[in-house]
């Protein structure tokens, strides 16, 4: 996985890795090391962050430069 675009994403909208850490509910610390690479980021944060960042998980993990989120799907709406 491309772990630069979290960092990108997060300094473009000018955070610090303490307010991610803080929609993530974990510490800095463990924020911090998913952006070195050190840790594997869990998919349930990266949801979390798409959903945070009004974006796509593909492109958190660089599969698509396209950063608008996908339309919800049919099987989703309420």
């Amino acid at each position: 996985m491309n772990i630069e675009r979290l960092k990108e994403i997060r300094e473009d909208r000018d955070l610090t890795q303490k307010d991610i850490a803080k929609v993530l509910g974990i510490r800095q610390q463990q924020y911090s090391k998913y952006e070195l690479g050190i840790n594997v980021i869990p998919l349930e944060k990266i949801y979390v962050l798409a959903n945070f960042y009004n974006t796509s998980i593909d492109y958190l993990v660089s599969r698509t430069d396209e950063s608008h989120p996908y339309p919800k799907s049919i099987l989703n709406k309420k």
